[in-house]
């Protein structure tokens, strides 16, 4: 029988498989925002400032009054290094460009991660459109999106490893960068865990199957998971930063209940709905066409689903759990012939795509520039010649832009939140905030100055109290100042 002809280099680039991956980047490009409004981001900047000029890492507090010189490792410090060579390189500019390629790898990892299960391109661009939906809670300048690019590798090496054994030994070195970028480290030694106990136990349950792994398999990787743990000692602080992930999740519980991405999944949000939509058409498409499942598979999907419903932020894993999992849900396309001219249509949607892209490109981000809003960024000049002579009580969420642009101004607190989480004056902000005791708060922290949003019960309880008076006020900012006993 003749074999098939190769496809011409204007097959594979014009192609069907390649028309939807181009659509599925240029939906991604849409989705991720041109702004610096993340608040963690100044500070990380701040940090590798700090570090490269010290030529040391990090070890103590020196941003603020009320944590100075307290032990604090900078926990993400590989994460951050690329965001600061964008900056050096660009500006906000170079930031943006650095998290749309982070963002760009994440979800074309997940929809090659899709494809590489399922044999099936358009089930794969499918699932992965659904992935960017749930995607876009962490779209934005962020260290987290360099975990969520080491969880991908860690997957496609474990679905690889099937075919090559030998990729197995890429999970060492792996959990040696992940270690050091990104405390998400602990679900892929979670996944990893679960993986191999559940390739030890044979099962045959209705659609549930599982055959155990062959004996160099299992041996392979069980000792690359060895090798896996001492790993994630290699890094500047040893035990200290393996057990950060363990702190935040057992001591931090100021930081986990009032951070918003740490709150539950609201299933009246369109993320919420879409996620509960998913999961029924899932239900019925298995009942409709059932397939057969691994053990593991189903184990992912509930560990991705349990995190979701818990922590909003944690969509994002479920959308890299999930998307090769229901890929598989459909059946593998048939390879055919692609008519030529089918060539000249898509080449008409690839010039398309990319005139929406320049045009993306030359307009301004609205949605960006309200996000700037946010931050006394049109305030910025006064600030920073404003002569100030004392302590100053800051909103949470400008802690890191003051560190990055008001670099004589210790700040009260940041959004690092576990450093001040530790020392109790996280908990003195939300009373002050909350209005209980918070007079007494800002004397015991001597206070003089508050720099704020205006509507605020704490701004109303200031501005209505003796002694205290508005030095500065400009839209969503005001300066107060409390009078000199």
């Amino acid at each position: 029988m003749p074999s098939a002809p190769t496809p011409s280099w204007t097959h594979r680039l014009l192609g069907f498989p390649s028309l939807l991956v181009l659509s599925l980047a240029v939906l991604v490009l849409f989705c991720v925002p041109r702004s610096m409004a993340d608040p963690d981001i100044w500070w990380h900047l701040r940090d590798v400032e700090q570090q490269l000029a010290q030529h040391s890492f990090i070890t103590h507090d020196t941003f603020s009054f009320t944590a100075a010189g307290s032990a604090w490792m900078n926990h993400e410090w590989i994460a951050e290094l690329p965001f600061y060579l964008g900056w050096r390189i660009a500006g906000p500019l170079g930031v943006y460009t650095v998290t749309l390629l982070a963002v760009e790898a994440i979800i074309l990892g997940i929809c090659l991660l899709a494809w590489q299960a399922s044999g099936n391109i358009v089930a794969a661009a499918t699932v992965s459109i659904f992935a960017t939906v749930f995607a876009t809670v962490s779209f934005g300048p962020r260290t987290l999106l360099f975990g969520w690019l080491c969880l991908i590798l860690e997957l496609f090496l474990l679905r690889a490893s099937e075919r090559r054994p030998r990729l197995v030994f890429a999970l060492p070195p792996l959990f040696l960068l992940w270690v050091n970028t990104h405390g998400s480290w602990v679900i892929g030694l979670v996944l990893l865990a679960v993986y191999i106990l559940l390739g030890l136990i044979p099962l045959q349950l209705g659609a549930l199957s599982s055959e155990p792994f062959p004996t160099p398999r299992r041996k392979q990787l069980l000792l690359a998971a060895s090798l896996s743990l001492p790993a994630l000692f290699l890094n500047p602080y040893g035990w200290r930063l393996v057990a950060y992930p363990f702190n935040l999740a057992f001591h931090q519980k100021l930081n986990i209940a009032n951070v918003e991405e740490w709150h539950s999944l609201d299933f009246h949000s369109p993320r919420g709905l879409t996620m509960l939509g998913c999961l029924v058409l899932l239900a019925i498409w298995q009942l409709y066409k059932p397939r057969r499942w691994q053990t593991y598979e189903l184990a992912f999907l509930l560990i991705g689903i349990y995190s979701a419903f818990n922590y909003t932020r944690f969509l994002f894993l479920f959308a890299i759990l999930a998307a090769p999992i229901l890929a598989c849900s459909f059946p593998p396309r048939q390879p055919r012939t692609e008519p030529p001219t089918r060539v000249l249509v898509n080449a008409s949607i690839v010039i398309l795509l990319l005139g929406f892209v320049i045009g993306r490109m030359r307009h301004p981000d609205v949605h960006a520039l309200d996000a700037m809003k946010k931050y006394p960024a049109a305030d910025l000049a006064y600030l920073q010649a404003f002569p100030f002579h004392g302590n100053v009580f800051n909103e949470y969420l400008w802690g890191g832009y003051m560190e990055y642009n008001l670099r004589t101004v210790p700040v009260f607190v940041d959004s690092r939140v576990d450093i001040f989480e530790y020392n109790g004056t996280f908990k003195d902000y939300l009373d002050v905030i909350h209005i209980e005791d918070t007079l007494a708060i800002l004397d015991r922290h001597h206070i003089r100055y508050v720099l704020f949003e205006p509507h605020t019960p704490l701004v109303y309880l200031l501005t209505h109290t003796p002694g205290w008076k508005v030095d500065y006020q400009h839209d969503n900012v005001i300066l107060l100042e409390r009078s000199v006993r």
